[in-house]
């Protein structure tokens, strides 16, 4: 299979195809600190969290959160944790996996307890409910400067995400270019804007989740793949390494290096990409 476009230009280039605050930010984080390596923190509460954030923060370009699982949430986390992104220079995602109608996802996105609005740079979505779920994020998260995820592909077995349903998602953000203007990219295991041609000048970022230097799956269905799989060969931008990094065993200094580990195999597997003929 010939390499798409797309993965060929320096994440530096691509910055000017983008429009979104966020997807911009992104891309230059990326380009500075000469990572795509983002890390899912998926700890049970929040002063572990920022342990684990305050570890690794050096070596990504990006902290995936999930605050619904914190036995001890409160604003000052949220507070603390936009300044470690402002001193360690990545971006917060918080992996909401909204999936409802567009009236409910805009309140849970802004109101309730944990405002995600407020404090995290990039969110995701279920494609669904349809295309008002972007709507009703959008009209939150869009004035803000904020920047949407769609959940094209999971890394869990068995998914039901594939094929004719990845394609449809993609599809419903070409439907307008409103879409694009807030929804800056995919989770998915592949290059799945290559469905169909790309309109000269688009661009989309694409997340990869289910990574791993040397597992290869767990007990409750997760299918990890390498950097170089994952970089070089499915063609994907960032890399999501969860407990693969701060699971292992050791001291503060042993997952910083394994952090460090992954942020250089997956710079390796990009430069290999951009230099494929």
């Amino acid at each position: 299979m010939s390499p798409h476009p797309t993965t060929l230009i320096p994440y530096g280039e691509r910055i000017k195809l983008h429009t979104n605050p966020t997807a911009i930010k992104i891309l230059e984080i990326m380009n500075r600190k000469k990572t795509n390596l983002a890390v899912s923190v998926d700890v049970t509460t929040a002063s572990e969290a920022l342990k684990v954030i305050k570890r690794v923060g050096a070596s990504v370009c990006m902290v995936k959160t999930h605050v619904d699982i914190f036995e001890d949430f409160t604003h000052e986390f949220t507070e603390e944790l936009v300044k470690l992104s402002k001193e360690l220079d990545f971006v917060i995602f918080e992996d909401r996996k909204f999936a409802d109608i567009g009236n409910t996802v805009s309140l849970q996105y802004s109101s309730g307890i944990h405002k995600i609005s407020s404090w995290s740079d990039l969110t995701n979505a279920h494609s669904v409910p349809g295309p008002g779920i972007i709507s009703g994020l959008s009209k939150i998260g869009k004035p803000l400067g904020r920047g949407l995820l769609l959940l094209a592909e999971m890394s869990s077995k068995g998914s039901l995400a594939i094929n004719e349903y990845t394609e449809k998602t993609f599809k419903m953000v070409k439907e307008t270019d409103l879409n694009r203007e807030f929804v800056i990219g995919f989770i998915a295991q592949n290059r799945i804007d290559k469905i169909e041609l790309i309109k000269k000048g688009e661009d989309y970022l694409i997340l990869s989740p289910g990574v791993g230097l040397s597992l290869k799956g767990d007990s409750l269905g997760q299918q990890y793949r390498t950097p170089y799989e994952c970089i070089f060969e499915s063609g994907s931008d960032i890399i999501i390494v969860g407990r693969g990094i701060y699971g292992i065993e050791g001291d503060e200094k042993a997952i910083k290096d394994e952090a460090e580990r992954y942020r250089q195999a997956g710079w390796k597997a990009y430069e290999e990409r951009l230099n494929r003929k």
